[in-house]
């Protein structure tokens, strides 16, 4: 017995099956959640739970006034702000379980890891979860080069690598302080578009850090911000272009970004990226190869490349070579057991073991909004499938299992999550465990269920 296409389509291309949720039925129904995954909006926190804090925060912190009860006030909006963070993290991770449109919140997790940034301090904390939603969100379905605009220029991506700190060295505002910051540069070229090994010179990465000068963001709003006066004057050479020498702009930035996008080492890169990530850790090169033609044909319509993705044969073969990162895995599971909105938040109460269980990212090394780097999470199956790693799974789905038992039986776990996918010798352990709670653990730490 194999998996139906539209087991397929629901695993391998989203977060699983779900009790009573019909399954997308094929490649149209994925492409058609590209315009309806907007419409779900996720539990993500709001800006008065993150910015507001921030924005008094940073009101209190740079006036220079006398003003009663300063320290307590700011320990007040640290602790908020820290608060938020936490219920941003618990949040994003929510909202997969719950959205039909499991493709458009896989795409949504793809470019957001792409473009990672972390909560590393107090302005990070407060400006990284509402990357996803301003930025990603919004452009996953467009043009790419619009993706990188929204992505490169966020604030959290600002903060992120340091930007803020970025002068250019005769600038108006330099006057002997500050210097030239790097990372933003060489993320963008390395890590969001060419690639390492892509032909690009350290006086690439320098002269495109002075044309970044200038952009930063503004902590009374938190939205971007553009400061000519922090901007090296003149222009800069990047891959053999000029840009800027008008007077500094934001536009001469936008440019370069729309240069790098189209530049074949992006295309080429990230269509081998894409397909890495839904469908094998070393991809089919007629895939990617397929995949680049779309993306030159629509001059990076990110729609166009997924469409290319999910017509070709080999993205619907090899079922199950994929292993499930953390993160899918755990989404996955509350899906499979049918899990309530009230049900999860009732797990933030109570011991230790229930935190875990509804907080396993910390352990599993896979928290939103907590990359090991800019580089975002790795992708190959190695990197997640170790001993501490298997340990960590097992350990949740058996506190998961105890609280789904009463209402879940594994017979029918088997047939809504797995239908086609599970072998004789998982159904035979699941449904012959001395409890059931044992037969839910059994089917969830499978290897048929792990893998997609």
């Amino acid at each position: 017995m194999k998996p139906s296409r539209e087991t397929i389509a629901a695993i391998r291309f989203g977060y699983g099956l779900r009790p009573g949720e019909a399954p997308p039925a094929d490649a149209d129904a994925l492409m058609a959640q590209l315009a309806a995954g907007p419409a779900f909006v996720p539990p993500f926190v709001t800006e008065e739970d993150l910015l507001e804090p921030f924005r008094a925060f940073e009101a209190m912190r740079t006036d220079k006034g006398e003003v009663a009860g300063r320290q307590d006030a700011l320990r007040t909006f640290r602790r908020q702000i820290r608060q938020g963070f936490a219920r941003a993290q618990r949040d994003r991770a929510i909202a997969p379980i719950f959205s039909p449109h499991g493709f458009f919140e896989r795409l949504a997790w793809f470019w957001s890891a792409h473009f990672a940034v972390a909560g590393k301090n107090l302005p990070a904390s407060a400006l990284a979860p509402r990357m996803e939603a301003e930025a990603i969100r919004p452009h996953l379905a467009g043009p790419f080069h619009l993706l990188l605009r929204a992505a490169a220029t966020h604030p959290a991506m600002v903060v992120y690598l340091d930007q803020t700190n970025s002068i250019g060295p005769n600038s108006p505002a330099a006057r002997g302080r500050g210097g030239l910051n790097e990372n933003l540069a060489r993320e963008i070229i390395e890590l969001h578009t060419l690639g390492v090994g892509a032909g690009y010179t350290q006086q690439d990465v320098r002269q495109f850090a002075e044309l970044l000068t200038g952009l930063t963001y503004d902590a009374a709003t938190g939205r971007p911000d553009f400061i000519p006066r922090r901007a090296e004057p003149g222009q800069e050479l990047i891959l053999g272009r000029l840009y800027g020498g008008a007077g500094p702009h934001i536009r001469d930035v936008h440019a370069a970004l729309d240069d790098l996008a189209a530049h074949p080492a992006t295309v080429k890169r990230l269509c081998a990226k894409l397909a890495a990530h839904f469908v094998a850790d070393d991809p089919p090169e007629s895939l990617v190869t397929e995949m680049e033609a779309a993306w030159r044909r629509s001059d990076g319509n990110l729609s166009e490349v997924y469409a290319a993705m999910l017509d070709h044969d080999e993205s619907w073969s090899r079922f199950g070579e994929k292993v499930k990162q953390p993160f899918d895995f755990v989404a996955s599971s509350w899906r499979a057991v049918g899990a309530t909105a009230e049900e999860i938040e009732a797990l933030h109460m109570g011991s230790r073991p229930r935190a875990f269980l509804a907080n396993p990212f910390a352990r599993l090394n896979h928290e939103p909004y907590n990359p090991p780097g800019p580089q975002g999470w790795p992708e190959a199956a190695e990197a997640w499938i170790t001993p501490q790693g298997l340990s960590a799974r097992i350990e949740w789905v058996s506190y998961l299992a105890r609280e789904v038992a009463p209402r879940r039986d594994p017979r029918a776990l088997l047939a809504e999550a797995l239908p086609g996918v599970a072998g004789e010798a998982t159904t035979f352990a699941a449904t012959n465990a001395a409890e059931r709670w044992e037969g839910i653990a059994l089917a969830l730490v499978s290897p048929e269920f792990n893998r997609r």
